[in-house]
């Protein structure tokens, strides 16, 4: 996998990925910014992924994903294609990004009409919404986390999350979001679908779903509906 250069939750990711899977994972350079927009934009060029393919492929990576949420829909499914094409060029064999599994995950689950979970500040969240519209989804609620800052996300907490989205559902969404690589959503996911009595997808949980798909694998996560489901 290649992380943003801020990425914090590689010890959750670990927990997808079952002991027989040799997996490794490689970040992007660090780019500066002003604001929320300006951070997954720069982090959205294609360019900025040459290097880290290049080294996950000479490690003999057989699928490459790029794990970064908003930075894969910020510039809407034709910005997502591009990403997915530039891996291909840079020499990976199969690949994934995670807002483009999202959307994937979320098909499985047989979801049509959204509640989504997210941190982001605008007009990033409404980038979101329209990526997920443009896929062929009905956004039906958007809730964020009040964050001040975009370096707050780094503090969220589970319970945080877990509020945020019991409190953001919707009676017409049948299935929820959670957005963003950042937030802790493992412990969470079984919880909150045994509430809502829906599929609740994460950014984590789909880009993992999707990576293990991809070589023929499946993604470990007891009591999460996803995973019922192969890649």
């Amino acid at each position: 996998m290649v992380a943003s250069y801020d990425f914090t939750r590689q010890k959750e990711l670990s927990r997808w990925i079952p002991p027989n899977v040799q997996w490794t994972m490689t970040y992007t350079g660090e780019v500066p910014y002003r604001d929320n927009l300006e951070l997954v934009s720069r982090l959205g060029r294609a360019g900025l992924l040459a290097r880290p393919v290049h080294e996950l492929v000479e490690r003999g990576a057989e699928a490459v994903a790029y794990l970064c949420t908003a930075c894969s829909f910020v510039d809407g499914v034709v910005g997502e294609r591009a990403l997915r094409e530039a891996m291909l060029a840079y020499g990976a064999q199969r690949v994934v990004t995670t807002s483009g599994a999202v959307s994937d995950a979320l098909r499985a689950v047989g979801a049509r009409r959204l509640a989504v979970v997210h941190p982001y500040q605008r007009p990033v969240d409404g980038l979101l919404a329209t990526y997920l519209d443009t896929s062929g989804f009905d956004v039906v609620a958007l809730t964020g986390l009040r964050l001040d800052a975009v370096e707050d996300v780094y503090a969220v907490e589970k319970q945080q999350v877990v509020d945020t989205v019991i409190g953001g559902d919707h009676p017409r969404a049948d299935a929820v979001f959670i957005s963003c690589t950042t937030l802790p959503t493992y412990d969470a996911l079984p919880r909150l679908e045994e509430r809502l009595g829906k599929p609740v997808v994460s950014a984590n949980q789909a880009t993992a779903w999707a990576l293990l798909g991809a070589v023929g694998e499946r993604a470990h996560g007891p009591r999460q509906r996803l995973l019922d489901r192969t890649g």
